[in-house]
Order: structure tokens, then C-alpha cells, then sequence
């Protein structure tokens, strides 16, 4: 089932977060989306679903857009379920630029970070709104 730009919306402004005004990037795989949108200046990426060597692209694709255009860039992995070392790859990527807050992971993307000791090196927010303030 493809995802719906305007029930995201939708589903944002429900759940008491502003409406995003960005774009909406599917794998061929249903199994990850990747929603883009500013607040409060920063670019925020949500990646949401699974994501593995055969499915990270498009957000791949997000990240490198939104490091090329914004100051702060915040990675939402709170919805990823499963993430694998090409995950892994492209937080460290973007963390590069300097410009990389990585806010609320899941558990998963937790236990991937202290896994790896990624967790002592990335800027990992408990919030969009803790990391779009740092």
C-alpha cells in the first residue's frame, strides 16, 4: 500500500506535531518510508520501517538532501523496527557533516548504537524538540 502524503499529514497534526510541508520518498520495498519536513528550521528526516542494505536509498537520498541544504539535520528513528549496519552507515555519514541529531530511536536503533559504541559518538536526542534545540 503506498503511502499517503496527506493522511501524514493528517496523522502529524493529530498526534499534536506541525504539519510537515517536505516530501515523501517510498522504497520499492513497502516495508520502509522515508517522510521529510522542517521544524523550527531544521530539516527532520523520519525514517520509518525496516531498513537493510536493500531498502536504505531513499533515505540515503533524504539525508544527503537535507545535509546539503540545512545547518541542522535531525534524523527521527523512532519508528524504525529493524536497522542493519547499512543504517548504521548512513547515521555515521551524516554525522559527518557535522550538521546530524538523531532524535527518539527505537529500541532496535538503541541496541544498534551501544551495540557498535556509535551511541557515544552520535548526537542522540530524547526529541525533535531536544534536538532541534542543541
Amino acid at each position: 500500500m503506498p503511502w499517503d502524503e496527506t493522511a501524514a499529514a493528517a496523522l502529524l497534526t493529530a498526534s499534536g506535531s506541525e504539519t510537515p510541508t517536505g516530501q515523501v520518498a517510498e522504497d520499492a520495498s513497502p516495508q520502509s518510508v522515508v517522510l521529510q519536513y522542517e521544524y523550527r528550521g531544521a530539516q527532520v528526516v523520519e525514517a520509518r520501517g525496516d531498513y537493510d542494505m536493500h531498502s536504505t536509498k531513499p533515505l540515503a537520498d533524504a539525508l544527503e538532501t537535507a545535509t546539503e541544504t540545512h545547518a541542522k539535520v535531525i534524523l527521527d528513528a523512532s519508528r524504525v523496527t529493524f536497522a542493519d549496519s547499512s543504517f548504521l552507515n548512513l547515521m555515521i555519514r551524516a554525522h559527518q557533516t557535522g550538521k546530524l541529531r538523531v532524535a527518539a530511536p527505537s529500541k532496535q536503533v538503541r541496541r544498534l548504537c551501544a551495540i557498535t559504541g556509535v551511541d557515544d559518538v552520535l548526537q542522540i536526542r530524547d526529541t525533535i524538540s531536544d534536538a532541534v534545540a542543541t
